[in-house]
């Protein structure tokens, strides 16, 4: 042990705008968000540095600009990510989930969902690794966001 201890971020209770802070999130595996009511009655999950920069300050019901929406989180796994199917900045492959592993001088294949890494092969050619993931993101995102949008109402497709 080191000797210190951080001191746990304790929000419940308190105001963000027309949010109030219920309790931590719970199926995120760390306390980065937080169950909040909103004013006009709707629960939703918002993560922890959303509400302390102001970014979000409502479930989005006070208008859709840009970074005041929440984000939907069902076991660690955020819905709107998903939909969004984004490149992250640092990739350097183009796909996300593809990568090259300069060790074995291949292609790799990986996929996250719901806190855990799966990996998905290693392969000589990048197209190869390119379909595992794509068959990755069917078998678990996009199966996760038709089953979420039949049992959400109002969810949509996407």
């Amino acid at each position: 042990m080191s000797g210190h201890s951080r001191k746990k971020l304790e929000l419940t209770g308190q105001r963000y705008g027309h949010l109030t802070v219920l309790a931590p999130a719970e199926n995120i595996g760390t306390r980065t968000a937080w169950l909040c009511r909103c004013d006009c009655g709707k629960e939703t999950v918002i993560r922890t540095n959303r509400l302390r920069s102001g970014h979000t300050t409502s479930c989005g019901c006070q208008g859709s600009g840009a970074g005041l929406t929440a984000l939907t989180y069902v076991d660690g796994t955020c819905v709107e990510m998903l939909r969004a199917k984004t490149v992250r900045k640092n990739n350097t492959s183009g796909v996300p989930g593809v990568d090259w592993w300069a060790a074995k001088q291949r292609w790799r294949a990986s996929i996250c969902f719901k806190g855990k890494r799966y990996y998905l092969g290693s392969y000589a050619r990048f197209e190869d690794a390119v379909q595992a993931r794509k068959r990755g993101e069917e078998r678990f995102h996009d199966e996760f966001l038709r089953e979420f949008a039949q049992t959400s109402p109002g969810a949509g497709p996407g």
